[in-house]
């Protein structure tokens, strides 16, 4: 399939995939990747949004999303720039708006908003959010987005929901993109999230088995069926964890010690490991179901070996 695209998923600490030195060092680790990913090719480079490490909480550095984002984009020059995804209840989503306008200025027009109801409850409690219920976060999300395109679009926003409301909210500098930066909606919950892609999303972001997806992709035509969108104007987008090497026992012992916070049969279901040849195919699968972009995060990124043997003997094989 002509057109497939990667994207990387920079290791920013959350994973807890940054060695223990000093602040500026880490961060210089972070953009070194950015920029490695970007020579190689990488169409996108995205962040995870969250403020605390997983599966395991520890005192170590977590880089947020959107400063680390920011601080990105004067160093880069092509890759676009996305969070993976950002949860739509942290921030207000006027603010939120806002926010993402600066860096699409900032960054020439580059930015990927990756959006999602939020799970990390753990998270929610530590930083003193409400954790609402399953379905609560994704209307909450389908407010936000609600808000955010009319910030994006017009400029300003007056709007009454259950969960929020602006009054004139203003928003310039505008995004550089017209008509607006692309929205990528993670998350497979099929009564509700997948409506809310539906409804709202340019890309929809899952993760799983190939089964898993086609069963959801299935869902999700039934959503655009409802709404009065066609189901090929979503772009269909799968991410994943990676293991590579040319040794394949090798990447299964590396993806092992990966903390993922599944059981490994679960983790080697949803992700790719192994030689690059067994990626490709791993690949090619949801190829064949019509995925056209893979965000994925590679493991021991930061040493940057894996990352060249991915870009080089994987990415081509991958059509």
């Amino acid at each position: 399939m002509a057109g497939v695209k990667f994207g990387l998923i920079v290791p920013q600490g959350w994973r807890l995939d940054l060695p223990n030195v000093d602040a500026r060092q880490q961060f210089k680790m972070v953009s070194d990747t950015a920029l490695f990913a970007e020579k190689l090719g990488f169409q996108s480079v995205w962040l995870y949004d969250h403020f605390l490490t997983y599966p395991q909480v520890r005192e170590t550095s977590c880089f947020d999303s959107w400063t680390t984002l920011t601080a990105l984009a004067p160093m880069t020059k092509k890759a676009r720039l996305g969070t993976i995804v950002t949860c739509s209840s942290y921030r207000q989503p006027a603010l939120l708006a806002k926010m993402s306008s600066v860096l699409d200025v900032v960054s020439g027009g580059r930015l990927e908003l990756g959006i999602g109801a939020g799970w990390y409850e753990q998270e929610y409690r530590a930083y003193g959010y409400q954790f609402p219920s399953d379905a609560d976060r994704v209307r909450m999300l389908d407010e936000s987005l609600t808000i955010i395109r009319e910030m994006w679009t017009k400029g300003t926003s007056t709007f009454a929901g259950k969960y929020y409301s602006t009054s004139n909210a203003m928003n310039y500098p505008r995004p550089v993109q017209k008509p607006h930066p692309p929205i990528t909606v993670g998350g497979g919950g099929e009564r509700l999230m997948l409506r809310v892609v539906a409804k709202h999303a340019d890309r929809w972001n899952g993760q799983g088995d190939v089964e898993t997806f086609r069963r959801k992709l299935d869902v999700l035509k039934k959503h655009c069926d409802e709404v009065g969108r066609k189901p090929e104007k979503i772009e269909k987008t799968y991410w994943g964890l990676v293991s590579v090497d040319g040794n394949k026992e090798k990447a299964v012992e590396r993806a092992k010690k990966m903390p993922t916070g599944a059981t490994f049969d679960q983790f080697m279901a949803r992700n790719a490991v192994g030689t690059p040849q067994d990626i490709a195919a791993f690949y090619n699968r949801y190829v064949d179901i019509g995925i056209t972009y893979f965000i994925v995060y590679v493991n021991d990124a930061v040493g940057l070996r894996s990352l060249r043997l991915f870009a080089e003997e994987v990415i081509p094989r991958v059509e």
